[in-house]
């Protein structure tokens, strides 16, 4: 689970995401991993935002405001190890975010316009190479009985 929505202040201003209904009701149902990708791969709180940028036909995360240092091979890199590593059944991850967002991240062109939507690099990596988890956002779940769905679905 993204440690922001824990209550961890992981995020790039130095804030959390904190998400009460949905830390403490999935803590009943199942023991939550705290992850922040950012900070596992060595990017420190506070720090630079990192952003999607689409270049040719392939998307990066690129730190701001410089567009010089990618960060894509390095989070690739930690979601394998970070699956290999936990049983995990299933991810919550935190929405819009470069890192764990699922098409609802801004994406950018190299010359720094807004293109569309994009899914941040370790979500995109667990999605795509390991796709027994279950993986959704924050905002799928917004009441007890979204979560309650949820866990049924990790039982079946």
């Amino acid at each position: 689970m993204s440690a922001c929505l824990l209550g961890q202040a992981v995020r790039y201003d130095g804030k959390d995401k904190y998400t009460a209904l949905i830390a403490q009701e999935l803590n009943k149902y199942c023991h939550l991993i705290a992850v922040c990708p950012e900070v596992e791969i060595g990017l420190g709180v506070p720090r630079e935002k990192i952003q999607l940028t689409q270049i040719g036909s392939t998307i990066k995360a690129l730190k701001m405001p410089e567009q010089t240092v990618d960060v894509s091979t390095e989070l690739k890199s930690f979601a394998i190890q970070f699956v290999k590593k936990h049983a995990l059944s299933a991810l919550v991850l935190q929405d819009k975010s470069p890192s764990c967002g699922i098409d609802n991240t801004k994406l950018y062109s190299q010359s720094g316009e807004q293109i569309g939507l994009g899914s941040g690099v370790f979500a995109t990596t667990i999605i795509d190479l390991f796709p027994q988890i279950k993986v959704v956002q924050a905002s799928q779940l917004q009441n007890s009985e979204d979560i309650e769905r949820f866990v049924q679905t990790l039982t079946k």
